[in-house]
């Protein structure tokens, strides 16, 4: 009797646990490129220095 009662609890229990597996994750959205618009930032930069660099020899002379 005891053998018969759980036998049906291990198969009452194996079906509670699914049949199917949870669908799979979506893929990660895309990264944004950080190299975006870097050859401006540098030349703005070099341009920005070569100003300064000229402004200040102007005011030393």
């Amino acid at each position: 009797m005891l053998a018969s009662i759980l036998f049906f609890f291990v198969g009452f229990i194996s079906m509670a646990q699914g049949a199917t597996p949870p669908p799979p994750m979506p893929p990660p959205p895309p990264g944004l490129p950080i190299d975006g618009g870097i050859v401006m930032l540098f030349l703005v930069a070099l341009s920005l220095g070569i100003y300064k660099a000229y402004k200040i020899s102007k005011n030393a002379v």
